[in-house]
């Protein structure tokens, strides 16, 4: 019960000086002002990502804000009907520079956890590792109206909410191709960069799968929405 009252103190006190923490923290502590791009992965920015799922507006605001800044271009995509209905899902067409295998379509969320990801850690280990720019990623889809696993029976996978991408792999500009199947087991930058992306794109997403997990992500990884921070 003590617990329960603290909480409703604290709520309350965050209500009335709002206005002030707008003044005084900057936008990447403030649960109360829109999530940007540029925000580090905290506690407030998932707050902040989970709270617009309710609020499509605000997601498409935040996504609109996300292409003003270069790390995101997208188009407004058509919902889907059928056994695995998407309502507001975007075609995500690049990541600024970064190009695509294939357009894809996402939820609001995870083209902002995406671009997030790709202009804060993908991108920046690509000139760590390799001292060049990474150019394009090879994914192998994000939306499939389907079981976990394509089972017959069974839970729908996050795939069948465009919540998802499985990424395969990643080019540079000085011509090098580095694939989690290959990289995953791999020796110097090349297996380096490999453990590096996904060790960092936990913070990213709900939850992180690789090689590690299961003989199923051998050649990928998964980039999921569900859950809070489960990287294996």
């Amino acid at each position: 019960m003590r617990y329960f009252v603290g909480i409703l103190i604290l709520f309350g006190l965050l209500i009335c000086f709002a206005p002030w923490f707008n003044y005084v923290l900057p936008t990447q502590y403030n649960p109360f002002t829109p999530l940007q791009v540029t925000d580090p992965p905290n506690f407030i920015a998932k707050y902040k990502l989970r709270r617009l799922d309710k609020n499509p507006q605000a997601c498409f605001a935040a996504l609109k804000n996300a292409r003003e800044a270069g790390a995101i271009s997208f188009i407004i995509a058509d919902n889907m009907g059928g056994n695995c209905p998407l309502s507001a899902p975007v075609r995500v067409q690049r990541f600024g520079a970064v190009t695509l295998s294939s357009s894809f379509l996402a939820s609001c969320r995870l083209a902002l956890s995406s671009a997030m990801f790709i202009s804060q850690v993908a991108k920046p280990l690509a000139q760590a590792q390799f001292g060049s720019a990474l150019t394009r990623i090879d994914h192998l889809g994000s939306y499939a109206c389907r079981n976990v696993y394509n089972l017959k029976e069974g839970r729908l996978s996050e795939h069948a909410t465009a919540e998802a991408l499985d990424v395969a792999g990643f080019h540079f500009a000085n011509g090098t191709n580095v694939t989690v199947l290959k990289g995953w087991k791999a020796e110097g930058h090349e297996g380096e960069f490999i453990h590096a992306i996904f060790d960092g794109s936990c913070p990213y997403f709900g939850n992180s799968i690789g090689p590690d997990y299961n003989a199923v992500h051998a050649n990928h990884f998964h980039f999921g929405m569900r859950w809070f921070g489960f990287c294996r």
